[in-house]
């Protein structure tokens, strides 16, 4: 049956996502909490950049933030040179609810640890479109 086949095949890149986990990335659980309580307040810090081909494969399965696609998104690209991101525009309130990520996780840890070296006090790491179960919750945000 096609759909039992979607299911499992669901189901098993949730298990592998879950297990290969980088470090800093949050459970499923605490997105959940975070995104209900962060409500219409959210702010999705996505640092990919979408002309690296390190990015391509996750850009082509969830776009980066643009005019009407994830309308709580932001797109600040992390430097690698500079271990920074840019400014956020317009700076927000430094207890706003913020979800980093990038493909996987690595880059939004170091986002996470940057934006709270910062000051802002209220920052998760999301990973990104390769942790589907994290995806699911908060990836159209």
């Amino acid at each position: 049956c096609i759909s039992y086949t979607l299911l499992e095949s669901k189901a098993s890149r949730t298990a592998m996502s879950t297990e290969s986990r980088k470090p800093g990335v949050a459970s499923a659980e605490e997105i959940k909490a975070f995104v209900e309580a962060a409500g219409d307040k959210l702010l999705v810090v996505d640092v990919r950049n979408a002309s690296d081909r390190y990015d391509a494969k996750t850009v082509e399965v969830a776009p980066v933030p643009s005019d009407g696609v994830r309308p709580q998104a932001i797109n600040l690209i992390w430097d690698n040179n500079t271990e920074s991101l840019p400014l956020l525009p317009p700076t927000p309130d430094l207890n706003t609810p913020i979800i980093t990520h990038c493909g996987a996780g690595g880059r939004g840890q170091k986002a996470k640890e940057y934006l709270s070296a910062k000051g802002f006090t209220n920052v998760i790491n999301g990973g990104g479109p390769n942790e589907t179960d994290l995806w699911d919750i908060y990836g159209n945000k």
